[in-house]
């Protein structure tokens, strides 16, 4: 995400590190080429111009003029800026109020608002609350199946019909949950291709008879300023409390990311930063700052990490290590932990200075299932002990995954020289040889 305008800042604070000193005519180029920048990547005009001028008003100060090390002061201001832009800290969801806490979702149809219900639901959930998901558009085809397919993959209840009104579905759901002991009740609304009267008259009249404690907008990153545009409508509309980006992940230049929070006065609270339904993250300012400027965001991967993190799996990864028992079988629960974390080149991306140095390189996600689908064509016998893969051995399996003999040798002489390491590991003893381990988060 964000890439267009990372690559620019980069190449900016580049320059800028050749200096010992700046005077201020360098500190108003590099202002230039940051608003150049910023509008690039479709960040609101006035936006764009006042970030601009408070990083300038801060940047031809004593601070930074008369220091020995201007480029990093300068990457410092634009840094402190950025975040103060994004909205300055965290702004979780209240769940202040009687129960049960009611978040109700609304935006344009095809903005991703029914699969954000069930990512949120799905979020919800992993930090120990007990959500129920109402359907309550009724006017797009398959919208409530939708759902409520979603809805079984999370383990989450979801309530709503198609050939009910909305206002009955919500006030039938609010019942239900009480009664199962939900203490949170998150609305899909409809939506529309367009704004409309009918649409906003609908989401005043829920919001109205049922006062959730939060009205969330989900908009598209992708349509930059577009989004921006139709969050300003809703605000006029009806009004809502904070957004909910998505498809960040598929947002190369950033525009809406960074206009949204200072055109509504409205916070970014949630940020969808794939396809599957566990990636959706709160949105911290910080840390989204950091990943703008190509700095990486630590933060992120640690919790990912810890997200994935199976105790007992670790546990009996250090038994192995200790005893040099790793097998093909050890191999395959590493890669699918780590591929629970999400995309290769997303997670290097932040580990700090790496993203830049790891740029062009090409991660074949394909190679991870070809290896997946060799080691699990295997009977149990052979991905604990390989040596007994002989020739014919070798053809079936290959043959079961779809892979070549070839494929599979390449496979079998790598994690041959693995094992070699992991003795090298299990001598070091202790966690520290699991945590050394590469797929071991």
């Amino acid at each position: 995400m964000f890439d267009s305008l990372t690559d620019r800042l980069q190449d900016v604070f580049k320059r800028l590190r050749g200096h010992a000193k700046l005077s201020e005519k360098q500190v108003q180029e590099v202002m230039r080429e940051i608003r150049l920048a910023l509008l690039e990547a479709d960040v609101n005009f006035k936006v764009a111009k006042e970030f601009v001028s408070q990083v300038q008003e801060r940047a031809v100060g004593q601070e930074v003029l008369q220091s020995l090390t201007p480029a990093q002061q300068v990457i410092k201001i634009v840094n402190e800026e950025m975040v103060e832009l994004l909205g300055s800290k965290e702004n979780a969801v209240n769940f202040s109020g009687k129960l049960p806490v009611t978040i109700m979702l609304i935006g344009l149809q095809g903005s991703g608002k029914t699969t954000a219900a069930a990512k949120l639901a799905r979020h919800l959930k992993s930090k120990g609350r007990s959500p129920m998901l109402v359907a309550a558009d009724v006017y797009r085809p398959a919208a409530v199946e939708q759902l409520k397919v979603l809805g079984e993959k999370i383990g989450v209840e979801v309530t709503g019909s198609a050939n009910q009104k909305p206002l009955d579905i919500v006030e039938k759901a609010v019942k239900a949950a009480l009664k199962a002991g939900h203490d949170t009740v998150i609305i899909d609304t409809a939506g529309r291709l367009h704004i409309d009267s009918e649409m906003m008259q609908e989401i005043s009249q829920i919001k109205k008879r049922f006062k959730p404690q939060e009205i969330l907008l989900t908009v598209d990153a992708m349509t930059g300023q577009d989004a921006v545009n139709v969050a300003l409508a809703f605000k006029e509309q009806v009004d809502f409390d904070g957004i909910v980006l998505t498809k960040l992940d598929g947002d190369a230049r950033g525009g809406a990311a960074l206009s949204m929070r200072a055109v509504t006065g409205k916070p970014i609270k949630f940020a969808s930063v794939g396809e599957k339904l566990e990636d959706l993250e709160p949105f911290y300012p910080d840390r989204m700052a950091s990943r703008i400027l190509g700095m990486g965001d630590m933060l992120s991967l640690i919790e990912k990490a810890q997200s994935a993190y199976d105790e007992n799996k670790a546990a009996e990864l250090e038994r192995k290590l200790r005893k040099q028992q790793f097998t093909l079988e050890d191999f395959l629960d590493q890669m699918q932990e780590l591929k629970k974390m999400g995309p290769l080149d997303q997670l290097l991306g932040m580990v700090p200075g790496l993203g830049q140095k790891m740029k062009g390189v090409s991660f074949d996600e394909g190679q991870m299932k070809r290896v997946e689908a060799i080691i699990q064509s295997m009977t149990r016998d052979e991905r604990v002990n390989p040596n007994i893969i002989g020739a014919s051995r070798r053809k079936r399996i290959a043959a079961g995954s779809g892979t070549t003999t070839q494929d599979v040798n390449r496979l079998l002489q790598q994690f041959k020289e693995m094992q070699k390491l992991m003795k090298q590991f299990g001598k070091l003893g202790g966690r520290k040889a699991s945590r050394a381990f590469p797929f071991q988060m």
